[in-house]
C-alpha cells in the first residue's frame, strides 16, 4: 500500500515562493509507485489549502482561492488529517467533511511559520511523522544568534558579531552604532535575526552604510545580528542527512556570485539552464527556480584537507542542534588567512540541497525516500518516552491553595 505524503509549503514567511519552487520541485521526484502525494499549500495569509491542481505552478502566479479546497489540519491516531473548512461550504463545525489524510509530512517551508519549529510543534502535539528537523534544532537553525552561540559553546568557529534590538535601534541608533564599531570593524553584515533567503542582509562599510543597514534589517525582525566582514572570502556549502547521530555529508560547492555576497535575486532569480539535474524537474515546476538555478562550482575548488574539516564541521553542526533530515551548512573562508567560519544552518535549504546529492550519486528521488525513513524513526524513538506519570497532585489540590508549589 502506497504512503499518504503531506507536501506542505509555503506559509506566511519572506520566502514564501521560494517554498513553492522548492515543494514543486520534490513532488517531480517523489517516486509514484510508493507515495500518493497530498498537496498542502498554505497560502501568504495563513489559510491551507489542498488539492491536486496544487501541483501546477502556474496557479500560484496569481492564486485563486477557488482552485483548491480550504482546509482545517487536525491530528488523529498519528495522521494529518485535512477537514474541509466551514466557510468553503458554510458547513457548522459538526459536520465537516474529511478531505484527505497523510501519514506523513514531507516539510518544505523555508523561513518564518514553518521552518522556525512552530509547524514541527504542531505535528509533534499530534504524533505526526514529518521530514525536517525537530523543534529545538528548527527554532535555533532559523535564529542566527542562538544559533551562533551553541555553535561557540560546542568550540565550532563562527565569526565575531554583535546583536541588538530593533528598540535599541530606534531609541538611540548613535549609540548602537557606537557599540557596534567598538567591538568590530568595516566591512559588517548586518542581518535579520530570523530570515534566510539573504533577505534583508546588507554589507556595510561606514557609519551612514551601517544606519541604513540597520533600518533595513529592523523591518524584518526586531532582533538584529551585526556580524564581522572577511574580506577575502570565499563560500562554501556542504549538506548533511542523517538523524540521531547517524549523518552523511554531500559534495562541497562554491556558490558563483556577482557581488560581494548572494543576494535573493541571485539565488532564485536568475536565468539559466540551472543544475545538473534541473531539468528532471520540468517546466510546470518551475524547474529552473530554487537553489539549484544558481551558478556553482562542485565539488569546491579547496584543498582536500579543507574539504576534510568542510565535511567534519558541517556533520558536528547538525548534530550540535540535534538536526534531522536533511540541512545545508554554510560556510565563509577567510582564504587570506586559511580560516573556516561557519556562516549559518538551514533546516529546510531551498531546493532540499537535491543537487549537492545528485553529483554524490544519490538520487532526488533516494532522498526523499531517506528523509521519510528518518520521519518515522524519529517518531518511533519519540514513542518510546515515557508521557504519562500517575501522581496524587490533583486528589489534594483545591482552589487557588493547591496551585502553590
Amino acid at each position: 500500500m502506497k504512503l499518504k505524503l503531506a507536501l506542505i509549503y509555503g506559509s506566511r514567511s519572506c520566502e514564501h515562493d521560494v517554498s513553492i519552487i522548492s515543494a514543486l520541485q520534490a513532488a517531480k521526484c517523489i517516486n509514484p509507485d510508493e507515495y500518493e502525494i497530498v498537496y498542502v499549500y498554505i497560502a501568504k495569509n495563513g489559510d491551507w489549502y489542498t488539492g491536486w491542481r496544487l501541483g501546477d505552478i502556474a496557479l500560484y502566479r496569481s492564486f485563486d482561492p477557488k482552485a483548491a479546497t480550504r482546509v482545517i489540519p487536525m491530528g488523529e491516531n498519528g495522521k494529518l488529517v485535512l477537514m474541509q473548512h466551514p466557510s468553503d461550504r458554510l458547513l457548522p463545525i459538526g459536520h465537516l467533511k474529511r478531505v484527505a489524510e497523510a501519514d506523513v509530512a514531507l516539510t518544505v517551508l523555508h523561513g518564518m511559520h514553518g521552518e522556525d519549529g512552530t509547524l514541527q510543534g504542531m505535528l509533534e502535539m499530534w504524533g505526526v511523522p514529518y521530514t525536517s528537523s525537530g523543534v529545538l534544532g528548527s527554532a535555533l537553525g532559523m535564529d542566527k544568534i542562538a544559533m551562533k552561540q551553541v555553535f561557540r559553546a560546542e568550540g565550532l568557529s563562527v565569526l565575531p558579531d554583535v546583536w541588538v534590538h530593533r528598540n535599541d535601534v530606534k531609541a538611540d541608533k548613535a549609540a548602537v552604532i557606537k557599540r557596534i564599531t567598538d567591538a568590530l570593524s568595516y566591512p559588517v553584515y548586518v542581518k535579520p535575526a530570523n530570515l534566510g533567503s539573504s533577505i534583508g542582509i546588507s554589507k556595510a562599510d561606514n557609519d551612514a552604510e551601517l544606519s541604513d543597514a540597520l533600518d533595513v534589517a529592523a523591518a524584518y525582525d526586531r532582533r538584529i545580528l551585526v556580524e564581522q566582514g572577511v574580506k577575502e572570502l570565499m563560500e562554501i556549502n556542504c549538506s548533511v542527512l542523517g538523524f540521531d547521530g547517524e549523518t552523511q555529508t554531500s559534495i562541497t560547492e562554491m556558490p558563483v556570485k556577482w557581488t560581494e555576497f548572494l543576494s535573493f535575486e541571485e539565488k532564485y532569480l536568475r536565468g539559466g539552464k540551472g543544475a545538473k539535474g534541473g531539468a528532471k524537474t520540468g517546466a510546470k515546476t518551475g524547474g529552473k527556480g530554487g537553489m539549484a538555478s544558481l551558478s556553482r562550482k562542485m565539488p569546491a575548488p579547496i584543498s582536500p584537507e579543507m574539504t576534510k574539516l568542510v565535511e567534519e564541521t558541517a556533520a558536528k553542526a547538525f548534530n550540535a542542534l540535534d538536526c534531522k533530515g536533511v540541512a545545508r551548512v554554510d560556510f565563509l573562508l577567510d582564504t587570506a588567512q586559511n580560516k573556516l567560519y561557519i556562516g549559518e544552518i538551514n533546516t529546510i535549504p531551498g531546493s532540499l540541497s537535491y543537487y549537492l546529492w545528485e553529483e554524490k550519486g544519490l538520487k532526488f528521488s533516494t532522498l526523499i525516500d531517506k528523509l521519510v525513513e528518518y520521519a518515522f524513526k524519529a517518531a518511533a524513538e519519540k514513542n518510546m518516552n515515557v508521557f504519562s506519570y500517575n501522581s496524587s497532585i490533583l486528589s489534594g489540590a483545591s482552589g487557588a491553595k493547591g496551585a502553590k508549589r
